[in-house]
């Protein structure tokens, strides 16, 4: 007979608001919401004075290949995280061998621990059984182009679409929720409108969701990203007799401008939905903003080689403060808006934390050949967070967040001796910050932004949200005193405010401490 988990004394969260109410699980279901009379055997979780909420769904995590690490997993329960969406922008393990994307993106996602190979079906098995949190995966179109046309620029071949297309079919019959595109990233930035709309044929036929990091930077360029976007959803959903949801990751820029492109999408009968997160400053590779895309897509050795020819170092170093100086969100002031993060080079590990301008002035070197040598030296394995020109207030995001396609993504990359706090605070700060502090979500907004919608839109089955049937995935929420402490100073520190947590029924978070059990699941495609 299964043991049955009684929750008891709390409130639960749910569309309709907050209720008091127990709650029964047996197994991996919930199977009763109310009053509920604990009997001999029960396990009796004691919620008094806490929130009873549905599991989180981060739908824009980096920790890919790092499930298994016990410090990543902690940050992510401590913030009531049960669900993360791998495989995001264009680039990540599956499928393949895994060596792309762990050498390209390892200031990013790092290497898998297991993965060798095998597609989409490996990847989720290497997550079921192995890991406290479940993960969902959306194909990397990046990827996917580099299994066929490896590193060269220019358009697909029709024959080498067919082949793409026949590999995104068979990760989407594998589990995956849909495809995903990167296209400021090698080789997503050799990918045009129309080849990215034959990958998503067999995405609007599977039911699944296309998410893109949208080309050009966003901010001033948004409206050419959102009318690429909209042009891949009617061609791919024509083709395919069936429509394309679009899903845009990472949507910052100015309220006003993320509100009307994202107007304007409905207005073009796409169904969009999007993720932004609760800071100003972003997170990428050192070298995205800096070299020119023909460099940053060589393998590395040969980058290496370019980034330390006497002869291209004059041009390489223009190229660098010329990109960087006009970029919308850096400028001119741009080696003080660039930080370290991760340095994959020891001798240069005293450079973490530090301002490229800082870290270039302590080295006696002007920043652009700082940059260079570091990325050299690095084999290009360098990642930055990076400030903004103008950074917006709360409650300019607050508007952002208030849009009811808003899903919560973390954009959290956890490589990196210094990494973006957004890694280990995102969710408890949106509790804090928009729920409790500034009032412009309930807590039943809190629960459709960060469970319900996000399991709907990325096909989680029955999860996202407290009622009888549905998996049990739960938090207990204290709402006075739930919190993001994670600063750029110290951006490893833990959210306080959430010590309980269940995944799949089993308890994983126990006052505030992991228990050890691997309940999690790679979450296939569900309807």
């Amino acid at each position: 007979m299964t043991q049955r988990t009684v929750i008891r004394g709390g409130s639960v969260v749910s569309a309709a608001g907050v209720a008091r109410a127990d709650v029964a699980v047996e197994g991996t279901v919930i199977t009763q919401v109310g009053s509920v009379d604990a009997h001999r055997g029960d396990v009796v979780l004691d919620a008094s004075d806490r929130l009873i909420m549905p599991g989180f769904v981060d739908v824009h995590s980096h920790a890919d290949g790092m499930l298994g690490d016990p410090d990543v997993t902690r940050a992510l329960l401590r913030q009531g995280v049960t669900t993360v969406i791998a495989g995001q922008d264009g680039v990540s393990y599956a499928p393949g061998d895994g060596a792309f994307a762990t050498g390209y993106f390892a200031a990013i996602n790092g290497p898998h621990p297991t993965y060798t190979g095998g597609g989409v079906a490996a990847y989720l098995a290497s997550v079921d059984g192995a890991s406290p949190v479940n993960a969902g995966y959306v194909i990397p179109a990046g990827t996917v182009r580099f299994e066929v046309c490896g590193r060269r620029p220019g358009p697909a071949t029709a024959g080498e679409r067919a082949a793409m297309a026949a590999l995104v079919a068979a990760g989407l019959a594998d589990g995956a929720l849909g495809l995903s595109t990167g296209l400021d990233y090698v080789p997503g930035i050799f990918q045009d409108a129309s080849e990215i709309a034959a990958l998503c044929v067999p995405v609007a036929a599977a039911g699944g969701v296309y998410v893109s990091h949208m080309r050009g930077g966003y901010e001033a360029n948004t409206a050419a990203g959102i009318a690429e976007m909209a042009d891949i959803a009617r061609r791919a959903g024509a083709e395919a007799g069936s429509p394309l949801p679009v899903h845009v990751s990472h949507f910052h820029a100015d309220a006003d401008i993320v509100l009307d492109q994202l107007a304007a999408l409905e207005a073009a009968g796409v169904d969009a939905t999007f993720d932004a997160y609760p800071y100003i400053r972003g997170c990428t590779l050192l070298g995205m903003p800096l070299l020119p895309p023909e460099v940053s897509a060589l393998p590395a050795d040969e980058a290496v080689a370019v980034l330390t020819d006497p002869a291209r170092i004059a041009e390489l170093r223009a190229a660098c403060a010329t990109r960087a100086s006009r970029s919308p969100s850096l400028g001119p002031e741009w080696p003080d808006m660039i930080t370290f993060a991760h340095i994959a080079a020891a001798r240069y590990a005293w450079a973490h934390g530090l301002t490229l301008r800082a870290a270039a002035a302590r080295a006696g070197r002007p920043p652009a050949d700082f940059a260079l040598e570091v990325l050299a030296a690095s084999r290009l394995e360098v990642s930055a967070v990076m400030a903004v020109r103008h950074p917006r207030p709360a409650t300019e995001l607050a508007r952002i967040f208030a849009h009811p396609g808003h899903t919560g993504g973390s954009d959290g990359i956890f490589v990196g001796a210094h990494p973006h706090p957004r890694a280990a605070g995102t969710f408890a700060r949106y509790l804090r910050e928009y729920v409790r502090e500034l009032g412009t979500w309930t807590w039943a907004d809190a629960s459709r932004h960060l469970s319900a919608l996000p399991a709907r839109r990325f096909g989680l089955g029955r999860r996202g949200v407290v009622a009888p049937g549905a998996i049990a995935d739960l938090v207990l929420v204290d709402p006075a005193t739930v919190a993001d402490t994670a600063t750029y100073e110290s951006p490893r520190s833990l959210a306080i405010g959430i010590d309980d947590v269940l995944v799949a029924g089993v308890p994983v978070l126990r006052d505030g401490e992991p228990t050890g059990a691997l309940p999690g699941r790679g979450l296939r495609l569900a309807h």
